[in-house]
């Protein structure tokens, strides 16, 4: 007799609770990196943020090795454990006291294999599990961004805390590294998870991962990840090497989609042009996004109240760190409408296109910043309200679900199978590629080392809101414009899926 498969949800439960540890630990880290590089190893803002955007560019260029890996080489499921093994020993790593940028480097650059292992190898079994269900792509990978922003929730909020409460009680360096600390058990814990849960995953996954991994492939993949954390530590250490090689990976994603379109089967070719095009937008997204642990967090540092007050009644204060928080719980309050929105809709059949969803986000993330530059109208001696950043970030937030949160099901739902993980990988690719641009980007409201005037510093900050948001609007008028066209290219993608191929292809297969 046949043994029961797990349940869809029983398998969709494991995967997102070890990317819920994962995001714990990432989060965790993120929001600390850019203030740690200035206040404790005294970069300025601009190299802090420019060393951040590489190493974010790095962490989320990586998964497309990853993603073949999982595809080809160590198997979907397998390659995945792996990573979040990685990723453990990065954050470890990043416990050990430094007074230099070396060990930083390093210890980033086995973030960065680790997150290439296992960022792209998540979102692909999640696809797996629900394939051929694309009423419930969408839904799925909404709730599954829902479910990993708890982990990132309580991580924003605890490490700073951490940091804080160590650094008051044994100094400043304890604290920073106390707190890097805390996200390596956050890591753990999600193993130890995963482990008890594993059986449910058992039945999914790539071809590789029904077979042993042999000695050799094993020693090969060992070698190949250190060679890429000692060049990540030296692209890191070499700035003019980093924009070289974001530029370049730039050109060569370009490339890639060309190829693949061109030698792609002519059934193929619709969604992988529309793929090209929503991924180009996500591109614009991301350097939004970058903001928040670069120019908004500085902003936080230098220009917002941290004082909550409610009709004048004190509630509580924050550390500045923890304002970046207020996107991962908007984020977990926003996900279950819009999925309430989207069931509701598609029981009606009247659904609305991934890229009519993604023009609303940029719209969302374009209101979102002009709240912040507005805050600049009621600050009182250079500081903004605390509740500016809980709407701007709310407005924000609700345009990453809708763009960011909906480009895995874009890939899901255009890309042919074959292509999954490695397509995924591209992805996080284009996605890497913006976070240094958005780097950049922050870097027209970086200040010098040393105190400056608070009304200086909130002129400074207020008017790169202002301009991000007219880029938005100008997002939104392009996204808009391109509708028509990506509805002609959907409903050619799902006329191709619904013709059945010629019976000498599926004898050959």
């Amino acid at each position: 007799m046949t043994a029961k498969l797990p349940s869809k949800t029983h398998s969709f439960s494991t995967v997102f609770l070890i990317e819920m540890w994962e995001r714990f630990g990432f989060y965790g880290m993120q929001v600390l990196m850019v203030t740690y590089m200035i206040k404790n190893l005294g970069f300025d803002d601009a190299s802090s943020n420019l060393v951040w955007g590489a190493a974010s560019a790095l962490i989320y260029a990586t998964p497309a090795i990853g993603g073949w890996i999982g595809d080809k080489v160590l198997g979907t499921r397998r390659t995945m454990l792996v990573g979040a093994s990685v990723l453990a020993l990065g954050y470890l790593l990043l416990w050990i006291p430094n007074n230099g940028g070396r060990l930083l480097y390093f210890s980033l650059g086995v973030i960065i294999v680790g997150n290439g292992l296992f960022k792209s190898n998540a979102g692909n079994l999640v696809r797996k599990i629900y394939e051929g269900d694309d009423s419930r792509i969408d839904s799925a990978f909404t709730i599954y961004y829902m479910s990993v922003n708890i982990g990132s929730t309580v991580s924003m909020l605890l490490t700073p805390w951490v940091r804080s409460a160590v650094a008051a009680r044994f100094g400043d360096t304890w604290g920073w590294h106390t707190a890097f600390g805390t996200c390596a058990v956050g890591l753990v814990l999600g193993l130890i998870n995963y482990c008890v849960m594993r059986r449910s995953l058992a039945h999914i996954g790539s071809q590789p991962d029904r077979a042993p991994v042999r000695p050799g492939t094993a020693l090969i993949t060992l070698v190949g990840g250190l060679l890429v954390v000692l060049a990540s530590a030296f692209i890191l250490d070499h700035q003019a090497v980093a924009r070289d090689c974001v530029y370049l990976a730039g050109i060569l994603i370009l490339a890639v989609f060309g190829y693949l379109i061109a030698k792609s089967q002519r059934g193929e070719r619709a969604g992988l042009v529309a793929a090209l095009i929503l991924c180009v937008q996500t591109i614009f997204f991301f350097i939004f996004y970058q903001q928040m642990s670069t120019s908004l967090n500085l902003f936080a540092q230098h220009n917002v109240d941290l004082s909550f007050d409610l009709f004048g009644i004190h509630l509580f204060n924050w550390i500045p760190e923890q304002f970046q928080s207020l996107n991962a719980i908007w984020i977990v309050l926003l996900s279950p409408v819009l999925v309430w929105i989207y069931n509701s809709l598609g029981r009606t059949g009247r659904d609305i296109s991934i890229a009519a969803k993604f023009a609303w986000g940029f719209a969302a993330v374009a209101a979102g910043f002009f709240i912040y530059g507005l805050g600049a109208l009621s600050a009182v001696h250079g500081q903004v309200s605390s509740w500016i950043m809980v709407w701007g970030y709310g407005l924000y937030s609700l345009g990453e679900l809708l763009v960011s949160g909906l480009g895995l099901a874009m890939i899901a739902r255009y890309v042919p199978e074959r292509m999954g993980g490695f397509m995924m990988g591209a992805y996080y690719v284009a996605s890497g590629i913006s976070m240094y641009l958005g780097s950049m980007a922050a870097n027209f409201a970086a200040m010098p080392q040393g105190e400056m005037d608070p009304e200086t510093s909130l002129h400074i900050y207020t008017h790169l809101f202002t301009n991000l948001g007219y880029v938005g609007i100008g997002c939104t008028v392009i996204a808009l414009l391109m509708l028509p066209l990506m509805k002609r290219l959907s409903a050619s993608h799902h006329l191709a899926q619904q013709t059945p191929l010629p019976a000498v292809h599926s004898e050959e297969a």
